[in-house]
């Protein structure tokens, strides 16, 4: 099995659900004046249940010194960074370097809205800021300047002394803290260059700069192939399809998103996009991607010896914690990640981490889990910070979610957008033909623990939380006879 195959293989089995869901410039400068003269004492419980205090002394800053850092651009963030104008405490007091040219934003548009063809009005910043994927005010460069935070922009965090409380940027910078979240998120994962995963032409997807350069490609694209049968492969081949392009999804498992989707569910959005003109090329072990005579990408070479011809290529084959230089916080060996408690705490008083980067224990499942999506993201931030503080102490109780809207461009004949709570364990039970809707329900030992609806109502989406969460009993043979969704959610509502 090549290199790439026994990549796309462990990623694959890596990202199931059931096992831990692996799934230089500042726009604004500070005086001592704005930050607050008593000192702030943070509670921070370590590991070994033990108790103990930093204590961030705000009247010993420097203008270069700050109480809180948070490092990372993305959603969690900028939700961190509303929950601390929530509290009165980030004018002045609260900094965010990141490695990106934007303030915070609602990533999933990347590969969703932003991607639409030009003339069927793709997202565009400033109109996906966090936080109004929430329906939140929405938080521009500006914002940030108004409730006083500083932003360092396009300076990554390159190294921290966990002694002396002190961060290093690529810059030169060496910034105090008193209180470090870890916000970085996760990187895309990569095909080797050896084998062509560098050639002009091949692209990931994880921030604008990203996506700015695949829509330059699209522009002059005829064939697309897309490497990956998850979420990004989904959302980007139904993009390329508002292109007129000609679509190959590629990937290594028998069906699209298999860490979720069901056989007899996958078949049908499958089916949705051949459709609309997608190849799909299944249970494919890719050799490598080889280069035309002008040097950029030109064919997929496979396994059993065949080509695919593509002009541009986006590898979507799962993303790794960019755990960076905090390795010295402490990992988690087994979903990867920093590890931290029910309240976002490190081993190390007084650091953080939240949203993808954070190995956190998902409490209503009793497991350690990785949660790499945006509604987490949110959440995390909102969390860690309401008990950094204040003496909140519950812990995270974080129900799993999942969604995906696609084929949402003016002028699609179907726009899809389906919504998943839950745990997708034990049998399962369909109900629906798919036209126009569908859902499916996992059941474990009678019990209801996950649910799938496509295309349901508002008040349909509003209740599948509540029965994940509650994971009631549920007749089976009553859901297996039930003629409708309408009427499949009916019976989970009684069991309520």
């Amino acid at each position: 099995m090549s290199t790439v195959c026994r990549l796309m293989a462990t990623i694959s089995n890596s990202l199931s659900l059931k096992h831990g869901y692996s799934l230089n410039s500042s726009s604004s400068s500070f005086s001592l004046s704005k930050f607050h003269s008593k000192p702030s004492f943070i509670a921070s419980r370590t590991f070994n249940g033990n108790r103990s205090f930093s204590i961030a002394a705000s009247s010993s800053f420097s203008n270069d010194n700050r109480e809180y850092v948070i490092v990372g651009g993305g959603n969690a963030a900028g939700y961190a960074a509303r929950t601390f104008v929530e509290h009165g405490l980030a004018d002045g007091k609260l900094c965010i370097v990141t490695k990106e040219a934007y303030a915070p934003y609602e990533r999933p548009a990347l590969t969703k809205g932003y991607l639409f063809p030009l003339d069927k009005k793709p997202a565009r910043l400033p109109g996906f800021h966090t936080c109004v994927g929430s329906g939140g005010e929405r938080q521009t460069p500006e914002w940030y300047q108004e409730k006083g935070i500083e932003m360092i922009y396009e300076d990554a965090v390159t190294g921290v002394d966990i002694d002396e409380h002190t961060l290093q940027t690529q810059s030169g910078k060496s910034l105090k803290y008193g209180s470090l979240i870890i916000a970085t998120g996760c990187t895309a994962t990569r095909f080797p260059e050896k084998i062509g995963g560098n050639l002009p032409g091949v692209h990931y997807i994880r921030d604008v700069a990203d996506a700015n350069s695949l829509i330059e490609s699209l522009k002059k694209a005829k064939k697309v192939v897309v490497v990956g049968g998850g979420y990004i492969g989904m959302e980007v081949a139904a993009a390329a399809v508002g292109w007129n392009l000609d679509t190959t999804v590629i990937f290594p498992e028998d069906r699209l998103l298999s860490r979720l989707f069901t056989p007899s569910l996958a078949r049908k959005y499958e089916e949705l996009y051949e459709q609309n003109g997608v190849k799909f090329v299944k249970g494919a072990m890719i050799i490598n991607l080889e280069a035309g005579s002008d040097g950029s990408v030109a064919a997929v070479k496979l396994e059993d010896g065949s080509t695919i011809e593509a002009d541009t290529i986006v590898i979507g084959i799962g993303a790794k914690p960019a755990v960076g230089p905090f390795e010295n916080v402490g990992l988690d060996t087994t979903v990867g990640g920093i590890q931290v408690d029910g309240l976002f705490r490190s081993r190390v008083p007084g650091i953080f981490a939240i949203g993808d980067v954070a190995a956190f224990p998902l409490k209503m499942y009793d497991r350690v889990a990785r949660v790499e999506h945006v509604d987490h993201a949110r959440k995390s931030a909102q969390h860690c910070v309401s008990a950094l503080l204040s003496a909140r102490t519950h812990t995270y109780d974080y129900l799993p979610y999942f969604y995906s809207r696609v084929f949402e461009y003016e002028g699609s004949q179907r726009k899809i957008w389906w919504q998943f709570f839950g745990d997708n364990v034990g049998e399962t039970v369909e109900v629906g033909n798919f036209d126009p809707k569908i859902a499916t329900f996992w059941i474990d030992s009678g019990r209801l623990k996950g649910v799938l609806v496509e295309s349901g109502s508002p008040e349909e989406f509003q209740l599948l939380p509540k029965v994940a969460k509650a994971q009631p009993f549920v007749d089976k043979a009553k859901l297996q006879s039930a003629s409708s969704v309408e009427e499949a959610l009916e019976v989970v509502r009684q069991s309520l």
